[in-house]
């Protein structure tokens, strides 16, 4: 019998999930993780799933207590990943409001409130959908199935935490030598122009981080994302600056990142809107069997006592009815901004209709590619795109409050699409280990609401600390914000009328050449090209997308590796799969690290004005230092994973 029907615990039996521990252990990791991905996303335009590091760190500290089992567990990473997904939701959009001039900081309350009820619509709508994907349709949900196995390992026995923290004690102390104490340079960049006309750019960001994205994404997605930095600085820029010159004499570093910033960056926003409308296309059959089912499950809810403990969702009555109590907050909100009782309703009704139809998306999504992997800033530009549209043939180009408004609704559909993919994920692995569904998504609820409380403090102390957007003289240090920069300039643009459209455009036919070559390979059976990917790098500085390539070569290496062995045998996927997760742990390690270290570094920063108030040195060495470092943790995230694959095959 398949795995998909014998779970690991059989519904005939109950163990506790729903402990207080669990609850507090899931909420304080949800925040923790949550504020390390909130870091990661500003900085590098990229989040990660944190399922698998939650569940270790879960494992290691209920086995300090006497009674823990493997479905508690479950629950506590189900919380902790719950927010970090969304965190990604609220980078992606809330700095737009300071980057516009809208808001002066992040107000707690309103930031807060936002946030809980684009997470909680997110949970909400994946009730009725979490049958549909997971039970009926069968997806692959590649890292709630890692999760499962991992949490199953656990229970057997083994400790893989110290991958992680090691992994974390080098990003911390990484980044407190680069950014905090200034040794070295956080950045390698040279450029060239020959006679005005021939541009070249190479650069990197030597940052453990990116290098950790890199990996765990895996090498196809980027090499996917370096090849939109070839498109943007290595074909347009170049092409850009053949056709106009420098007429400003600017040095060649600043006069790529000028027109990347000003012009090239749009061609990601074409990419990025035709790449959300396909998603839509192609899932258009699944959408629609999504949307049937959750309707059958509304109609035929009963009363839930001939359902086995595996299959009990919460009760489609309370999902219908928090819904409603979910619109009555966005409603208000949406009418402070607007002021028009009849705008703000239609704001909340296209709000609740794109957020269900983008979770369907996202939930779907993952299933296929994976939570890490997930269009949703793709899917957001659209809807940012959409409602800008819809507010300036409502209000006029004069409404000073239209750029705001389409971003606060966009927010929430983001929250609630990151939201529900990560959901669906930990669904699966529930659905693998026999947990109780309605108990995980009570736990999901608890890991939105901790999220929610603390990320506008996180946000508030990254602005004071760094700022938002391109490094200026003042903020040298500013965290990139891609998504947001983009969402704000798409959301203004609309009103102003000062949108590059030309870029938009050809943007656009960038997206339509690629999807059109990634369905030549479907048909092929090769490797696919998923536009959304290109689409990323794109509108990501290149020094950002070279990291994350570097990292998936590396992992593309290990993989390597592990296949010229040419063993087969239950041993070597044992010994294969635990080579993956040690990589994988010693990758989120370098993440969680220096993202905590990135927050902390934050405080004295927000708090003197001097970005640097740590320095022990009047000027960085420079570059060199830095990218030695960052050889030396390339080797060592390769080293580990290789020595972890003979170790599970002598263990085994």
């Amino acid at each position: 019998m398949s795995e998909d029907h014998k779970p690991y615990i059989g519904p005939e039996k109950t163990l506790p999930e729903t402990t207080v521990k669990a609850f507090i252990l899931g909420a304080l990791l949800s925040m923790l993780l949550a504020s390390a991905n909130a870091y990661l996303g500003l900085f590098a335009g990229m989040t990660v799933s944190a399922s698998i590091p939650a569940a270790v760190l879960s494992m290691a500290i209920l086995k300090l207590f006497k009674n823990s089992n493997i479905l508690e567990n479950n629950i506590v990473q189900t919380a902790a990943s719950a927010g970090e997904s969304l965190a990604a939701g609220v980078i992606f959009t809330f700095p737009a409001l300071i980057l516009m001039g809208y808001w002066t900081d992040f107000g707690w309350l309103e930031t807060m409130l936002i946030a809980l009820c684009g997470g909680v619509l997110g949970v909400l709508f994946t009730i009725p959908l979490r049958s549909a994907l997971i039970e009926k349709q069968k997806l692959q949900f590649p890292e709630g199935v890692a999760t499962a196995e991992v949490l199953k390992t656990g229970e057997k026995g083994g400790s893989s935490v110290k991958y992680l923290l090691w992994g974390g004690l080098a990003g911390a102390l990484i980044k407190l030598a680069e950014g905090g104490l200034k040794i070295w340079s956080g950045t390698a960049a040279a450029a060239t122009t020959i006679g005005n006309r021939i541009y070249a750019f190479a650069g990197m960001n030597l940052s453990p981080a990116l290098i950790a994205v890199g990996y765990i994404v895996g090498f196809r997605i980027a090499a996917l994302v370096f090849a939109g930095g070839v498109i943007s600085w290595w074909i347009a820029i170049p092409i850009y600056v053949a056709m106009n010159g420098n007429p400003d004499g600017l040095d060649q570093v600043a006069l790529g990142e000028g027109i990347w910033n000003s012009q090239i960056r749009y061609l990601g926003v074409g990419a990025m809107v035709i790449g959300g409308l396909w998603a839509l296309i192609s899932l258009r059959s699944a959408i629609s069997f999504a949307v049937k089912s959750g309707i059958a499950a509304v109609k035929n809810r009963g009363d839930g006592r001939n359902i086995l403990r595996t299959q009990k969702d919460t009760p489609m009555t309370w999902v219908i009815i928090a819904i409603g109590v979910m619109i009555v907050p966005v409603f208000i909100i949406y009418l402070r901004e607007i002021e028009e009782v009849s705008i703000s309703a239609l704001m909340a009704i296209f709000m609740v209709i794109a957020g269900f139809l983008f979770s369907a998306v996202a939930g779907y999504m993952a299933g296929l590619v994976g939570s890490s992997n997930n269009p949703i800033s793709g899917v957001t530009i659209a809807t940012i795109l959409t409602s800008a549209l819809i507010l300036l043939a409502l209000l006029g180009s004069g409404a000073e409050k239209g750029p705001a408004a389409a971003i606060m609704i966009g927010a929430v559909v983001c929250c609630a699409a990151a939201i529900a993919g990560d959901n669906m994920q930990d669904l699966k692995a529930g659905h693998i280990l026999g947990a109780t569904p309605q108990k995980q998504q009570i736990m999901q609820m608890v890991g939105v609401i901790s999220a929610a409380i603390v990320l506008p403090l996180v946000l508030q102390l990254l602005n004071n600390g760094y700022g938002f957007g391109p490094a200026t003289e003042a903020k040298p240090d500013a965290l990139a914000a891609p998504q947001a920069t983009l969402m704000e300039s798409v959301a203004r643009g609309v009103f102003s009328g000062d949108l590059p459209w030309t870029m938009i455009y050809i943007g656009m036919v960038i997206a339509v050449v690629i999807i059109i070559f990634d369905e030549f390979q479907r048909v092929r059976g090769s490797w696919r090209v998923p536009v959304l990917a290109v689409a990323v790098g794109i509108y990501l500085p290149f020094e950002l997308d070279s990291s994350i390539f570097i990292g998936g070569v590396i992992a593309w290496l290990v993989s390597r590796y592990v296949k010229k062995q040419k063993e087969t045998g239950e041993e070597f996927e044992i010994a294969k799969q635990r080579t993956e997760q040690t990589g994988l742990l010693v990758a989120s390690g370098l993440i969680t690290g220096e993202a905590l270290i990135g927050i902390i570094l934050a405080i004295p920063v927000g708090a003197t004005g001097n970005p640097d108030v740590l320095a022990i040195m009047e000027e960085p060495l420079g570059s060199w230092l830095g990218l030695l470092i960052i050889a030396a943790v390339c080797y060592w995230l390769y080293l580990s994973a290789i020595k972890a694959y003979h170790r599970w095959k002598e263990d085994d």
